[in-house]
């Protein structure tokens, strides 16, 4: 059904793993990719999203590497979706240039749309701070 990318599943651990880091702490990729489990390769990526996002800061030089770029209570778990995917589209109607050949006539498309925003706001509402309350991480 409904799946997350995993690039996306890639920034999420990554925000959070650099919220439970000292505040000026700066951490590699390579030391995140390590203890989470994730390839460094493709966590660089995800990286490059957020910092262009502003949701992490990059250092650069020898002893460089990535901060959260704002407090862990001003991220929420849509921007780091938007940062890392772009607008959410959970079926192709909802893009602009809808390419689906019913759309005319569908059943469905008012019910997706409200699916698409709900979980958009369920996103928007959830901070990193408070998914590390929900865990009992901070």
């Amino acid at each position: 059904m409904l799946q997350v990318s995993r690039k996306f599943e890639y920034g999420l651990h990554a925000v959070t793993y650099l919220a439970l880091r000292e505040t000026d702490r700066i951490v590699t990729v390579k030391e995140m990719a390590g203890e989470i489990g994730f390839s460094q390769v493709f966590l660089a990526k995800a990286m490059q999203n957020l910092k262009k996002a502003g949701i992490v800061r990059s250092v650069q030089g020898v002893k460089g590497g990535y901060t959260l770029g704002k407090p862990p209570q001003n991220i929420t778990v849509a921007d780091i979706g938007m940062a890392i995917e772009g607008e959410p589209h959970l079926m192709r109607c909802s893009q602009e240039n809808c390419q689906c050949e019913i759309e005319t006539n569908c059943n469905h498309k008012s019910y997706m749309v409200k699916l698409q925003v709900r979980i958009h706001e369920l996103l928007g509402e959830t901070t990193v701070a408070m998914l590390l309350d929900l865990y009992g991480k901070q």
